[in-house]
């Protein structure tokens, strides 16, 4: 059995700012796929779902493509990157206008087997 298999799942178009994404990918970088799993479980922050999700998704191909033991899965790779930016216009008093950014993110975790 090949032993260098790299099981890729992504997500994109998040509605969350790729800082805030990051900050809940350093908890599990690194970490077997049992430990993240509910580390992200019990974050409370709203990214640890978008990328509790990315993360169940990458296991599901690993279990059902590649046939797979859980158990001996890791997260070789989290990366988070930026997506498009919508640029709104906020009224504010005396005719003036702020611009708002509502940013959106993309996650792509990456699974390795340990040997």
């Amino acid at each position: 059995m090949n032993r260098d298999i790299i099981i890729k799942a992504s997500a994109r178009v998040l509605k969350s700012t790729s800082r805030k994404l990051n900050l809940v990918a350093g908890l599990v970088r690194n970490k077997k796929v049992s430990f993240a799993t509910m580390q992200l479980r019990f974050c409370e922050r709203k990214a640890a779902g978008f990328i509790g999700k990315v993360l169940n998704s990458a296991i599901a191909n690993a279990q059902y493509n590649y046939g797979l033991d859980i158990d001996n899965l890791y997260i070789k790779e989290v990366l988070i990157g930026k997506s498009f930016t919508l640029r709104r216009m906020y009224p504010k008093a005396m005719g003036r206008a702020n611009r708002v950014n509502k940013r959106y993110s993309n996650v792509t975790i990456k699974l390795g087997e340990v040997v």
